[in-house]
Order: C-alpha cells, then sequence, then structure tokens
C-alpha cells in the first residue's frame, strides 16, 4: 500500500526527507547509476539504523536491553512510530533499486544489441569473399510408403480398446458381488 509523499514528510526528519525526496521520480530518472548507488548505500544505513533502533525497542520492553538510551519505548511526545519510518527507508531503497536494475538492463540490452550487429557484421563481411554457390543438388530419392503396419505398433482405432474392455469386465465382476 502506497504513502503519499507529504504523509512521508511528516515522519522524517528534514535531512531524511531531503534524501528520501531524491528517491522519487522527477529526481530519480535524472540521477546517473554512481549517484543511485550512493543513495542506495544510504538509505540502507538509515534503515538499518531505524531497524536496529527498533529492535532495541522490543527488547526494552522484553526487559532484555542493557542501558541503551535509545532502548526506551516510543514515548507520547517522540513524533511518529519507527516502524513507519523504516517503511519509508524501505519503500526508497525499493525505488531506487528497480531504477538501478532499470539502468542494467538497458546497459545490457544495448551491449548484446551492439555485439550482434558486430557479429552481423563480421558474417556479412564473410560473404563477400566466397564464390557463387553454383549448381546444386537434386531434390534426390523418394521415399516409398510403408505397405503393411510394423510389428508392435498399435493401430489408431485400437488405442484405448483394451482399457475399455478391462472396464467392462471389472463392472461385470462388481456386479455379481
Amino acid at each position: 500500500m502506497g504513502v503519499e509523499f507529504l504523509a512521508e514528510r511528516g515522519m522524517l526528519s528534514e535531512d531524511e526527507a531531503a534524501v528520501v525526496a531524491n528517491s522519487h521520480y522527477p529526481a530519480l530518472a535524472a540521477m546517473d547509476a554512481a549517484a543511485l548507488r550512493d543513495l542506495a548505500k544510504l538509505l540502507r544505513d538509515r534503515r538499518a539504523r531505524a531497524r536496529d533502533i527498533l529492535h532495541n525497542q522490543r527488547r526494552a520492553k522484553r526487559g532484555k536491553a542493557k542501558g541503551d538510551a535509545r532502548a526506551v519505548p516510543n514515548e507520547p511526545g517522540q513524533g511518529p512510530g519507527l516502524p513507519d519510518k523504516k517503511q519509508v527507508f524501505a519503500r526508497a531503497l525499493k525505488r531506487v533499486n528497480a531504477r538501478l536494475a532499470t539502468i542494467s538492463a538497458e546497459a545490457k540490452r544495448a551491449e548484446a544489441v551492439a555485439r550482434m550487429r558486430a557479429a552481423l557484421d563480421r558474417v556479412q563481411a564473410q560473404r563477400a569473399d566466397a564464390p557463387a554457390a553454383g549448381a546444386t543438388a537434386s531434390p534426390g530419392m523418394v521415399a516409398k510408403p510403408r505397405r503393411a503396419a510394423r510389428p508392435g505398433i498399435v493401430q489408431g482405432g485400437r488405442v484405448g480398446s483394451t482399457s475399455q474392455a478391462n472396464k467392462r469386465r471389472q463392472a461385470k465382476r462388481d456386479a455379481r458381488a
């Protein structure tokens, strides 16, 4: 389920919102692969930090956390929940990874087309040097049709008749019993 851009901004601080804003499409389409990789690394780090804090909060609720100040569960004035913030970073990372995959696929496709064109050029260059084919062979002998059926081959009209006969015999035996 999608979250609107303004709702995302409400969950994040200003610097986090600036990072996530780069993962939305007008800015995302303008970035090159290197900038996208850097953005993905930054988003991965932010998501991991939120995940770790959330993990520590859950441990604190169970009484297993050490004396870490971040391990205190959400207080009323603390703002939006950390799970939502983590999901915002996860969705942003998913958009960036999808864009990286698209760029990678486009590059692979362009490279494959270039290799195919080069191969076609090589083949066409070889054809120019080859002599004319000259006279070709005749079609050759014509195969004779078989007159008798091969042994062990069941003709089409008999396919399934054995199993049908077995069904009938079984039905007779069942009717007697």
